[in-house]
């Protein structure tokens, strides 16, 4: 870890507040009655409910969505036995993956307990509390017998991922990698290096998937693992003991199939990969450097299908992909356990997830990049929204199967749409335009250079290997202010900087900006001044002229002389008459887009007819169906103002031209949100459900809209994106933060990859 990483982790610990975790309320507590019902006397009737039926807590308390992430720090990875305090930080990470991918609320406990049996009984009196309990960083083999005692002693499901998280994804994976080499988990022969709580927990999965025990030979820091061997062994290493007289890792390599490791570094030698079977199966886990180096073992075995734990080589093994939803299908059936059934269950439903060809909507997401099945994609992506919606139901239904669900599930495709409304309200909705442009990263000019939020989100760029940044100012004034950020990018390198002074191509740009202005009263003197001051202007014109591949502008200035700048210079694309905006606000209550809150100031039927088929297709590319509603003061012909008659015109010509869409209006915005009160005023509506694509009458509206539900929604904006231009460019607002930058830039890159793949 690099001095500048560690220091941007503790800022990112420390500030704005310490930790990553708080708790907050779901229910109003605005007035007396609130907090008559929330607390005395109100609450007496959950307690008393509860009492004559033990399941009441699942529905009047927090507790069937409640996970105890449990340690006491003996194992944590990367530093070993550090204590239960000094541990919080990772647990509290644990909590927000399960909170961000799953949407389980965790309590993180850290217990001064070095004890096994002390430490099971204080767990195990904690049950009234939660709904599960994940065991986390503790050392071998006292996390074999924890968890076994607990299992037996407590009703709730009970799993330490270190062992099964690992084994899961490993089984998917080495499920998937026998696809590939079509050889049979019969006939394969494995050698592991280690023998801990996660290696031993991979072992016994795929045993359970078929491959014989007799096929498996392990080995650790003391040598292979032998029949009568006494030195650092326990029962269940001892369940892996060979009649052999091989001792060591290379005694063991020859003909081996697959290679498990969860052991050390680079204990995996070219030569032990070589002597390997043909079609070899690489497992190397080791975190952060592997037992081998993907690279060093194609080297001698260019057939070899290799996974690791790194997130810079293809086929991470992530325990992230599992347990969230593996959580999650347990909890919501009630779950008594987390048994073999559900874990071959999440072991199928990855395993074939990565088989599927990508969905339309996936697809879309990832710019129009298809992750295929092979050798270099064995599992998905964590980011993959599907995972939640493949794996949590197969778990739950194994639950089911299994006898050990309390709650089961009636009807399992609204059990579906239910995961899919949360997938897409979360902070998911960017990440496979990040990893679009990670994939893909492109030279992004933003006009305003000095601008600090600007240089901030420039070194995320480079940091994530987002973009290509391109700073528009003067080079003094840019670097000064790097230093005082304390930013580690370097010009020239990192970055360009476009120096507004004292650039050779300004002289090709004044004659290009009179060009296209002569005829809008712009001399060319003037067109020299533009280009010497308005950064907007050389940005839209380095875009034009191929200097760089798209823009962002607008964190300085007036949100209309951006626009105006852009719109002169970049001008519309083919077929558009007018550029417009939508605007993305992730809410607690689902992701909605709101058109137009910036540019279209009273559209017409035509400008609203083709900004709402611009909208869609932007909402479709965030991968998602849009749903649209044309909102009005009108309620489907209730009113005859002139605003209402051109959405209601607008609408009928939707319906004629774009028959595809799910549209309709005009209508109130609460009867677009709700089905029922549509239903009341217009049962024959075309639009099904909750839309959450809002075509406004006018830019006041929008931006009213916009500004409210951005506030009182507590939720995240993305936007305002520019529809309709020419080339890839977007006006931003003077209020955006450093994160909106990064999410705009990446917003920004990706739809610069999938035009340029388009053409």
């Amino acid at each position: 870890m690099s001095k500048d990483f560690q220091e941007q982790a503790l800022r990112y610990h420390r500030d704005p507040r310490p930790g990553k975790l708080e708790i907050a309320p779901t229910k109003p507590l605005a007035n007396q009655r609130d907090l008559s019902l929330a607390y005395s006397p109100g609450v007496g009737a959950a307690c008393q409910a509860i009492l004559a039926d033990a399941e009441e807590a699942a529905r009047l308390t927090a507790r069937a969505n409640l996970v105890a992430v449990v340690t006491n720090g003996t194992a944590v990875l990367g530093f070993g036995n550090i204590g239960p305090l000094a541990s919080k930080p990772v647990m509290e990470g644990k909590a927000v993956l399960f909170k961000k991918f799953a949407n389980i609320d965790v309590f993180d406990l850290e217990v001064e307990e070095g004890d096994a049996e002390a430490f099971i009984s204080t767990v195990a009196r904690l049950e009234p509390t939660f709904g599960g309990i994940n065991l986390e960083d503790i050392k071998a083999p006292e996390c074999f017998v924890i968890e076994e005692a607990l299992r037996e002693r407590m009703n709730i499901p009970v799993f330490h991922d270190d062992q099964h998280g690992t084994a899961i994804i490993v089984a998917a994976a080495v499920t998937n990698a026998l696809r590939v080499t079509g050889k049979a988990i019969e006939d394969v022969r494995l050698v592991c290096s280690g023998a801990g709580a996660a290696a031993l927990a991979c072992l016994d999965l795929l045993v359970k998937l078929g491959l014989p025990r007799e096929h498996i030979t392990v080995t650790d820091i003391d040598g292979v693992v032998y029949a009568g061997r006494d030195k650092g062994m326990d029962r269940w290493k001892a369940a892996y003991a060979r009649e052999t007289d091989a001792r060591t890792l290379d005694d063991v390599i020859d003909g081996a199939d697959l290679f498990l490791g969860l052991s050390a570094p680079n204990v995996l030698k070219p030569d032990m990969v070589r002597r390997m079977a043909d079609g070899p199966v690489i497992m190397a886990l080791a975190n952060p450097t592997p037992e081998i180096l993907p690279e060093v073992a194609r080297e001698v075995r260019s057939d070899a299908i290799i996974a690791t734990g790194r997130s810079d080589y293809p086929n991470q093994v992530n325990n992230v992909i599992c347990f969230p939803y593996i959580f999650r299908g347990a909890l919501d059936v009630g779950a008594s356990d987390i048994n073999d059934a559900m874990k071959l269950a999440a072991v199928e439903a990855i395993a074939n997830l990565a088989m599927d060809e990508p969905s339309e909507l996936v697809t879309k997401a990832y710019g129009g990049t298809e992750s295929r099945f092979g050798a270099d994609y064995l599992i998905p992506s964590p980011f993959d929204p599907r995972l939640l919606v493949r794996i949590a139901p197969a778990v739950a239904r194994a639950a089911m199967n299994s006898g050990i669900a309390a709650r089961p599930i009636n009807d399992f495709e609204a059990y579906r749409q239910q995961l899919i409304q949360f997938v897409y309200k979360s902070g998911l909705l960017m990440k496979p335009l990040f990893e679009r442009a990670r994939q893909s990263p492109r030279r992004l000019a933003f006009a305003e250079g000095e601008d600090r939020r600007v240089l901030q989100a420039a070194q995320e760029l480079v940091d994530e290997g987002l973009a290509m940044p391109v700073l528009v100012g003067r080079p003094s004034v840019i670097e000064s202010r790097m230093g005082e950020l304390g930013l580690r990018m370097r010009s020239g390198q990192d970055v360009t900087i476009v120096d507004v002074d004292n650039d050779p191509r300004f002289r090709e740009y004044h004659s290009a900006y009179q060009a296209i202005m002569g005829r809008r009263g712009v001399s060319p003197d003037e067109a020299k001044a533009a280009v010497r001051t308005n950064g907007t202007v050389i940005a839209s014109l380095m875009v034009r002229k191929g200097d760089a591949d798209c823009m962002i502008c607008g964190s300085v200035g007036k949100f209309r002389r951006h626009l105006q700048d852009v719109n002169h210079v970049i001008g519309v694309a083919p077929g558009v008459h007018s550029l417009a905006t939508i605007t993305a606000l992730i809410l607690p209550a689902g992701t909605f887009f709101i058109c137009d809150s910036h540019a279209s100031i009273e559209p017409t039927a035509e400008e609203l007819v083709e900004m709402t088929t611009m909208a869609a297709d932007q909402v479709a590319a965030f991968g998602m169906t849009p749903k649209i509603a044309l909102v009005s003061r009108s309620n489907f012909g209730t009113m005859d103002t002139e605003p209402a008659q051109r959405m209601r015109e607008a609408v009928k010509r939707l319906h004629a031209e774009r028959p595809d869409l799910e549209v309709d209006g005009e209508m109130h915005a609460d009867a677009a949100l709700s089905q029922e009160i549509r239903d009341a005023a217009y049962p024959d509506s075309r639009l099904q459900g909750a839309a959450n694509l809002f075509i406004m009458p006018s830019v006041d509206a929008g931006h009213i809209a916009y500004s409210l539900l951005k506030v009182l929604g507590g939720g995240v904006s993305v936007g305002p994106i520019l529809i309709g231009a020419d080339k890839p460019a977007h006006v931003v607002t003077q209020s955006i933060t450093v994160r909106g930058l990064v999410n705009m830039s990446a917003l920004t890159v990706a739809q610069t990859a999938a035009t340029a793949e388009a053409e």
